[in-house]
């Protein structure tokens, strides 16, 4: 029942047990030791209503244009992305801003009138409430028959 191993064999088996042993030890204490950086509240996604007739994917990518999106964090009252820090607030008026020139694809038409985006500082989610008002829109035809 017993198997026959060389002296040497088993000292190799051993070397290398304890090698991964204090390696495994040796990361968790790094791991443990290492500085926790809190980052504040990361965004975690943009929700669009409202819109009919714009896509929700030209809104949400103005909207990113802001800051505000995946891979940015807001500490307190500042937002802080990958390149830059822009006080929260500002960022607010700025996806306002994008999220009305959003235009219908394939045209120069933009009809929202009006862009409400809110915030929360909890979760990092961004809601963008959209006004579509086509009685605004100043249409040009420039074809003829």
């Amino acid at each position: 029942m017993f198997f026959k191993i060389r002296r040497d064999t088993l000292i190799i088996l051993l070397l290398a047990f304890i090698l991964i042993v204090s390696g495994r030890l040796i990361t968790y204490v790094a791991y443990a030791s290492s500085p926790e950086i809190e980052q504040g509240v990361p965004i975690s996604g943009i929700i669009i209503k409202g819109n009919d007739i714009v896509p929700i994917d030209t809104i949400r990518a103005n909207v990113m244009q802001s800051g505000l999106r995946d891979g940015s964090y807001i500490d307190g009252e500042i937002l802080k992305t990958s390149k830059k820090e822009v006080a929260l607030d500002d960022a607010i008026i700025t996806a306002q801003e994008m999220a009305t020139r959003s235009t219908i694809p394939g045209t120069s038409i933009t009809p929202i009138s009006a862009a409400d985006v809110q915030v929360d500082r909890d979760t990092g989610i961004v809601t963008v409430t959209v006004i579509e008002d086509f009685s605004t829109v100043e249409l040009q035809n420039t074809t003829t028959r």
